[in-house]
């Protein structure tokens, strides 16, 4: 993408209440654009984060056997009715009216309309277990929305619920969902600890949250650190191997590791001085296991193999998808901007043609930026006609991980500059070199 041809209004003013530093960088690379109290427009260079997150987190979700489908962001409110949580939900829930009067509500959460599903559909156990799962913008109507996306009214969720026979399979799912967001995390780039957490209103007795470590971060964390550094599952973890669920679930469920909610000073003071971390936290995903708290109210039985009826057991897995956005910026910046995770980085490279309008300055730029196409990799190629400092300061500010510089210099030795963005370092290379470099070849 040529930038004389793309949309990034980038800017130096930002609005005095962006108090957080994710909040004022996506301000600031025109990522968005607020349109009311916590409820924003994805710009062009956001939104390409944003996708990319979805996907990772999609096809993640996909590996640990979920299924995806789409539920709609309006509910009926009877099916808040059913489960009792219409009334105890709170003012955070947005209830509204259509023409004919009925009850609506934009959702906040799909518990109840997914297991109107379930029970539509499912009968028997031969369907079990089964996990279904979708992306989508919510609403919850904040007192005091703030920091940017990090605590909007609307936001994009992933939100994926299991369905099993009985409390050991519900448990088994429970443990994908732990395995999968440990991986899905570790795509995105970040360290995410999961850590015992408090249900809260979706309910339940068994409930992880995952932070990943900021000094922006809305809760105080207490961790051993060993547990910084325990592995992710990998590629090639068998989400059907039962033992290894369990491995995976003990190798840091045997740490300490708490939000204030849950810290337990005695148990902490325990932990040899060396490894005791105390931080700030982001919340950016929470799992619970619930058991019959909507499939009982709400009717959703099966006949199991004997032909007995019996109530199934549900859990709900949700990842916050926009919110992970703020979140990766917040864990990842420095004085000049965002460092994007190459995973989700808006473009894999920039390309600056430092004199667009000399001819061979042009040439030499143009056919780097064909050559790193055919490579596949998504460019941004600054075309403008904006002054050197102007140009570097952007590239900085937008954070891609490699940056390319043709000045006519290097056109006259056959060399560009290449720049990586995290560590700084800087190397002239032939374009061939700089590309293998790049995709990691050298």
């Amino acid at each position: 993408m040529r930038l004389t041809r793309f949309f990034l209004p980038v800017t130096k003013d930002v609005p005095s209440d962006a108090t957080i530093v994710s909040h004022q960088l996506m301000l600031r690379t025109g990522m968005i654009r607020q349109n009311g109290a916590g409820i924003y427009s994805w710009l062009p260079l956001g939104f390409r984060v944003l996708k990319k997150i979805e996907q990772i987190v999609r096809e993640e979700m996909d590996r640990a056997g979920a299924i995806e489908l789409l539920m709609p962001t309006l509910q009926q409110a009877d099916l808040w009715r059913d489960s009792g949580r219409y009334d105890d939900y709170g003012e955070e829930m947005l209830r509204i009216r259509d023409r004919h009067g009925r009850d609506m509500l934009y959702g906040p959460t799909n518990e109840e309309m997914i297991t109107d599903i379930f029970r539509t559909y499912v009968k028997s156990y031969k369907a079990l277990p089964l996990n279904l799962y979708h992306q989508q913008w919510k609403f919850r109507d904040e007192v005091r929305p703030r920091f940017g996306v990090m605590r909007g009214r609307e936001f994009l969720m992933k939100d994926a619920y299991s369905f099993d026979l009985d409390e050991a399979g519900a448990r088994v799912s429970y443990q994908k969902m732990f395995a999968a967001y440990l991986n899905t995390f570790d795509r995105l780039g970040v360290k995410a600890i999961p850590m015992q957490a408090d249900p809260g209103p979706i309910g339940g007795d068994l409930s992880h949250e995952f932070l990943i470590l900021a000094k922006s971060g809305e809760s105080a964390v207490f961790c051993d650190r060993e547990v910084l550094d325990v592995p992710a599952p990998g590629a090639d973890f068998d989400f059907s191997d039962h033992e290894a669920l369990q491995a995976e679930t003990d190798k840091r469920t045997r740490f300490y590791a708490a939000t204030d909610e849950k810290h337990d000073p005695e148990a902490f003071s325990a932990i040899p001085e060396e490894r005791r971390v105390e931080a700030r936290g982001i919340e950016v995903g929470h799992i619970f296991y619930f058991g019959t708290k909507y499939s009982e109210p709400m009717k959703a039985d099966v006949q199991r193999q004997d032909g007995q009826l019996v109530t199934i057991h549900g859990g709900s897995y949700g990842i916050g998808v926009s919110r992970l956005v703020a979140a990766i910026i917040e864990a990842s910046h420095d004085e000049n901007g965002i460092i994007w995770p190459a995973s989700v980085s808006p473009f894999d490279v920039g390309l600056i043609s430092m004199k667009p309008d000399d001819e061979p300055v042009s040439n030499f730029a143009d056919a780097l930026y064909e050559r790193l196409n055919a490579a596949g990799l998504d460019v941004l190629y600054d075309d403008s006609p904006d002054r050197a400092g102007a140009k570097f300061n952007r590239m900085d500010l937008i954070g891609l991980p490699w940056v390319l510089t043709v000045g006519p210099r290097g056109v006259k030795s056959g060399q560009v500059e290449l720049k990586h963005r995290a560590s700084g370092e800087k190397i002239d290379l032939s374009p061939e070199d700089a590309v293998a470099r790049i995709l990691g070849m050298d």
